[in-house]
């Protein structure tokens, strides 16, 4: 009963909900496929014996038949000799035998079904088995891509690359405060050319300034300009 149960199982279960139950696929596919083989080695074998144990009684059967024969024979024979009292205990024989080939004949459809049932079983494990088997490579590629996308994901989740993390936001925060220098550097070297060119400008001022006044004394006194100043 226990190889019937574990077939039975077997041939209904659905294999991606045993897979996705699973924690190791892999181990798991395998099992199965190991398992759906021993089944369909066992089954196959009881079927063996039944096919065995139906032509046995076959032949059982045959022989009741002959039996029957011989004793409708019998009856016959004692009823051509006058032989009343024979022939009906030839006939109550008779009986007998066609009574046992009647539960033989049962014992064979019984045989028969059960067979038919095996076979049809048979039939779906082994469909199982070679989609099982078609599908196991693909299975554990699938498995194996999603260990490893598992252990990305917590990698990232994991405290040291938060520390990683935290050093460089550490590191980005000095250069900014190197560059800061840089442009102070600069900004002091942009505010004393500016300096330069203010002087020069308040020279040249000044310098134009002076020019103007000497042509406004010179007006007012009548002198000639003389070369250089």
């Amino acid at each position: 009963m226990g190889i019937f149960s574990r077939f039975t199982d077997i041939v209904n279960s659905n294999i991606n909900a045993i897979l996705d139950k699973a924690e190791d696929p892999e181990k798991m596919v395998r099992l199965m496929i190991q398992e759906m083989e021993d089944t369909l080695v066992e089954v196959r074998s009881a079927a063996a014996r039944l096919i065995a144990d139906k032509k046995e009684a076959g032949r059982g059967l045959a022989a009741l038949e002959k039996e029957a024969r011989d004793w409708q024979a019998k009856a016959e024979l004692a009823l051509d000799k006058k032989r009343e009292d024979l022939a009906k205990a030839a006939l109550v024989e008779k009986a007998a035998v066609v009574r046992s080939i009647d539960g033989m004949r049962s014992q064979q459809a019984a045989m028969e079904s059960g067979l038919d049932k095996l076979s049809a079983d048979i039939g779906r494990l082994e469909a199982k088995l070679s989609d099982a088997k078609a599908r196991q490579h693909a299975l554990i590629a699938r498995h194996r891509t999603a260990s490893r996308r598992l252990e990305v994901r917590k990698k990232i989740h994991d405290y040291r690359l938060d520390d990683a993390l935290v050093r460089f936001d550490q590191y980005e925060r000095r250069m900014d405060d190197l560059d800061g220098r840089v442009e102070a550097y600069d900004l002091g070297a942009k505010q004393d050319l500016r300096q330069e060119f203010s002087e020069l400008e308040s020279a040249e001022a000044v310098e134009q300034e002076l020019t103007a006044m000497k042509a406004r004394r010179r007006g007012a006194t009548g002198d000639t300009p003389q070369d250089g100043g």
